[in-house]
């Protein structure tokens, strides 16, 4: 494939990486981050640009890497006829707007959990006391992005959701104009997603498996994603039941990249959660160490609304995140005086590194950004074993100060992948 001009476009530079995987595939590459204090992200990795909109005549293709208002950019731009991977506002609203995800579900005839919608602390608080139970919190819109505000409850009698409510009414009611209770449901957590090209799916899905909390075992505050777990497979299940249903909307609306969604499943069923209408993070990095197929000409493809060939590996990835102070949280004083401009040292070369918060100077990876996620650590397999040993072995060639990650990222397949297999979803259809 000829070289290609590629522009990446992003609110937090989420995209940082696969713009630097799609350059050293030999494509010219420009990169335009929105947020000021996180432009230095990926500075001497990829070349940068303060004006993406004076690019969209030189690109080839143009990239978003997330919801909230980015659809309505990618939707604009197609219409005038250039190449896009991104979303549509109706796609943006599938992630952003937590009910109007479900009622969709709903009218694909999905089965969903019981959820209602709340614009009033005390109104939930009321709701709960007077029907009491296990639910699970759930802020919309921006402050669904502040992962730590997502609760799950444990007590039957949901005094422990009531207690997190009135902390939230004290600390983040002008954070939080709205959220969700949603009923608790118990089973396997497992979500599925496949590329779309504007007019169907391409196959294989990806099948992969979140570690949300920050400590091995599923301990202590939720955050985006401390490392994930997957295969790519055919249609199962899982995906017939859910993301298949929706096929025809998406065609629609002529949605173009990644789309995801999360479920919980059982011996009773299949029931959605979340959807991920855009590339998750990091979970485009870890799928692209499965595909064979190069990235940059995946995308070109998928944005002409093609149907490119996604040849993959066989066998398991496994990725995780390094971390540094204070994530998960934000306090730009601890990042400063903990994080900030410390140099990443390898013992030796490592593959299977990824960036994210990180900067080049003078030939050395610097951390960047405000939020401590630092890098993504991939490792291969034919079993979900050796994966894990290969990520863990490469870590030890790795030494940040004050690096924290999960040590467990894909213990949760030996258990699940009996209950999925004897429940029929992993089948391929």
């Amino acid at each position: 494939m000829e070289p290609k001009n590629f522009l990446f476009i992003s609110l937090d530079g989420l995209i940082g990486d696969i713009a630097w995987q799609v350059q050293k595939e030999g494509h010219r590459v420009k990169y335009y981050i929105q947020h000021r204090e996180e432009r230095d992200i990926a500075d001497g990795f990829v070349p940068k640009t303060d004006n993406w909109k004076k690019e969209v005549k030189w690109a080839d293709v143009i990239v978003f890497d997330d919801v909230l208002g980015q659809g309505k950019k990618a939707k604009k731009l197609r219409e005038q006829g250039k190449h896009v991977v991104g979303g549509t506002p109706y796609t943006d609203r599938l992630e952003d707007d937590r009910a109007f995800g479900q009622e969709e579900l709903k009218k694909a005839g999905i089965p969903i959990i019981p959820y209602r919608d709340f614009n009033s602390f005390d109104d939930a608080i009321r709701f709960v006391k007077e029907k009491p139970g296990r639910y699970v919190i759930k802020p919309s819109g921006i402050a669904a992005n502040i992962k730590g505000l997502l609760f799950v409850g444990e007590e039957e009698d949901g005094k422990d959701v009531i207690q997190v409510l009135s902390d939230y009414q004290k600390a983040w009611s002008k954070k939080i104009p709205l959220f969700q209770l949603q009923n608790r449901v118990t089973g396997v957590e497992v979500a599925v997603g496949a590329f779309f090209n504007g007019k169907e799916f391409i196959y294989p899905i990806n099948v992969n498996f979140e570690h949300k909390k920050l400590f091995p075992g599923d301990l202590g505050p939720s955050t985006g994603e401390m490392g994930t777990a997957m295969f790519w497979s055919g249609p199962n299940k899982i995906f017939n039941n859910t993301l298949k249903k929706l096929e025809g909307k998406l065609a629609e609306e002529k949605y173009v990249g990644y789309i995801d969604i999360n479920c919980i499943v059982n011996g009773n069923g299949i029931y959605p959660l979340e959807f991920t209408a855009r590339f998750g993070y990091p979970t485009i990095c870890i799928q692209q160490e499965g595909m064979v197929t190069p990235i940059g000409e995946f995308l070109f493809e998928l944005a002409k609304g093609n149907t490119p060939k996604l040849k993959v590996n066989s066998g398991f990835q496994v990725g995780l995140r390094i971390v540094v102070p204070p994530f998960p949280f934000h306090d730009k004083k601890t990042f400063d005086v903990k994080s900030k401009d410390t140099i990443i040292y390898f013992k030796k070369p490592v593959e299977g590194i990824h960036i994210e918060d990180v900067k080049l100077v003078n030939g050395e990876w610097v951390i960047t950004g405000l939020s401590g996620v630092v890098l993504i650590v991939c490792g291969t397999g034919p079993t979900m074993r050796q994966a894990q040993k290969q990520v863990y072995s490469k870590i030890k060639n790795i030494i940040i100060p004050h690096m924290y990650y999960r040590t467990d990222i894909g213990d949760r397949w030996f258990e699940d992948s009996d209950k999925l297999h004897n429940w029929g979803y992993l089948r391929e259809t």
